[in-house]
């Protein structure tokens, strides 16, 4: 029988509130194949998630969908020992149309209105990462303690699982699975230490699988002035499912005494977030010669309402010289449902420069500025999301990306490439590094119809701790990501 309880959030860490501020290169395949760069050429739906302007360039309605199968491919580097695991899926990655209206008095300088709306997956979180190896010194039995130290013993034994907080939660499962005892058995005791056997070389595998999506939808407008000038704006509603199951596991088979001593244990977390946001955009393209254009856009603020849901059991398995007892179960059942709470994600800065040779083809270049120190999770007067803020923003960075794209025409066939660099979100570029990407990719004209297809490729390493806290060691992540776009266009 599974239950429900609700409290107060206070399990978010600063990779939650990442999860949701950064987003993947997606839209169409012409747009992937340039690696994004459109900030001021416009004509492409998924151009205007980057500068809304870019709508107002369209000369004639257009309809695209497109779709992308990602294939993710982790190498895990856990104490010298190397393991590989991939995840490949296929998502919708966008969807929309924009609809040209063309000023019929020709005394007017505003030439034309477009409006648009585009459904694009921001992020898959389509994904699967597993570790294994043997730490030398740091047991499980470090995370639970690291709660459990200071929680009154009468807590441990007396209370009901779902009346406790995040943190006295955790150092129940320790307790109750005999991974950790009280250093005596007084009702007020408040210190406790390790029941695992002790000696070192803990064998453990964590296992990470995660599935959802970021997706955004935005509402355009843009317009057009003398054809040389062009705003636009984008309202932009989110959309955030993320699952994430975790499975740790760590055995041993150092010397046992007398007492029974943990040799096995495996601790199993179930999260799900969900919610909605809101941001906007505002953008401007200028055609400085027919030959130069310039932009410049601002993307404002994701305002996230937040819920979480997490469920947890542990399995352990004691033993001493005479033999081994029945595993002890942990669980409690009950998944945790946490108040909602808000994250405002930070803003983002795009300055592009374009140079259109002709009929032939074109180069444009992307630099965005984005400060992640400036994220926050909401309610500010919130203890643990002050200190959360706080750590946030000493951590964390100020970052810039730049995306470089060109394209050749060839008749009616166009030949595509890009290249993308974006720097870590953290200040020691380890727990997160940098990423850099290449692209490619080519588009056929039929006349009324255009297809399009892309391949984009791109690496970033990474430090996953296993726990925030008591066992962070954590295993090096050498993350690989293969994409391939394809679109399909209707001009109307």
């Amino acid at each position: 029988m599974t239950g429900l309880t609700f409290g107060i959030a206070q399990s978010q860490e600063i990779t939650d509130a990442l999860r949701f501020s950064q987003d993947n290169l997606n839209g169409t395949a012409r747009f992937k194949a340039m690696s994004g760069a459109f900030g001021a050429l416009g004509g492409d739906l998924s151009s205007i998630s980057v500068n809304p302007a870019g709508s107002a360039v369209f000369i004639n309605n257009q309809i695209a969908v497109t779709l992308s199968n990602n294939d993710i491919k982790n190498n895990s580097t856990y104490f010298g020992t190397t393991t590989t695991d991939n995840k490949n899926s296929f998502d919708l990655s966008q969807a929309g149309g924009v609809f040209v209206f063309k000023n019929q008095n020709p005394s007017s300088n505003w030439s034309k209105i477009a409006v648009g709306i585009d459904y694009e997956n921001t992020n898959n979180y389509n994904n699967s990462i597993f570790s294994a190896g043997t730490n030398p010194t740091n047991s499980i039995a470090n995370y639970f303690l690291s709660y459990a130290n200071g929680v009154p013993l009468n807590t441990l034994e007396n209370s009901n699982y779902g009346s406790l907080d995040h943190g006295t939660q955790q150092a129940f499962f320790g307790y109750q699975g005999y991974v950790i005892n009280p250093e005596s058995t007084d009702a007020n005791n408040t210190q406790y230490n390790s029941n695992v056997a002790q000696g070192g070389n803990y064998y453990q595998e964590n296992s990470i699988y995660t599935t959802g999506y970021n997706g955004k939808l935005s509402f355009n407008a843009a317009t057009s002035y003398k054809d040389k000038l062009y705003l636009g704006i984008n309202l932009n509603s989110r959309f955030a499912d993320f699952r994430q199951s975790s499975v740790f596991y760590e055995d041993n088979n150092n010397p046992l005494d007398s007492n029974y001593r943990v040799t096995k244990a495996q601790f199993n977390n179930e999260l799900y977030t969900y919610g909605t946001g809101f941001s906007f955009q505002l953008g401007a393209i200028a055609k400085v010669t027919n030959e130069m254009r310039l932009g410049l856009a601002y993307e404002s603020s994701t305002w996230y309402h937040l819920s979480d849901e997490l469920s947890q059991k542990l399995l352990a398995v004691s033993s001493n010289i005479d033999g081994s007892l029945p595993s002890d179960v942990v669980d409690p059942r009950i998944t945790n449902v946490y108040a909602p709470y808000k994250l405002q994600t930070p803003s983002k800065v795009t300055g592009s420069f374009a140079y259109i040779f002709g009929q032939s083809g074109l180069i444009s270049i992307d630099y965005a500025i984005k400060d992640y120190s400036k994220t926050k999770f909401k309610p500010e007067n919130d203890t643990y999301f002050s200190g959360l803020n706080n750590t946030m923003s000493n951590t964390l960075d100020n970052t810039a990306e730049l995306r470089i794209g060109a394209e050749y025409k060839i008749d009616k066939l166009s030949l595509r490439g890009g290249y993308r660099y974006e720097q870590s979100p953290y200040k020691s570029r380890t727990t997160i590094g940098d990423l850099t990407g290449y692209s490619g990719g080519l588009g056929y004209n039929f006349g009324s119809t255009k297809a399009d297809l892309a391949y984009s490729y791109a690496k970033r390493d990474s430090q996953q701790g296993f726990f925030s806290q008591g066992l962070t060691d954590g295993a090096k992540i050498n993350s690989i990501n293969n994409n391939i776009t394809f679109t399909l266009l209707f001009e109307l």
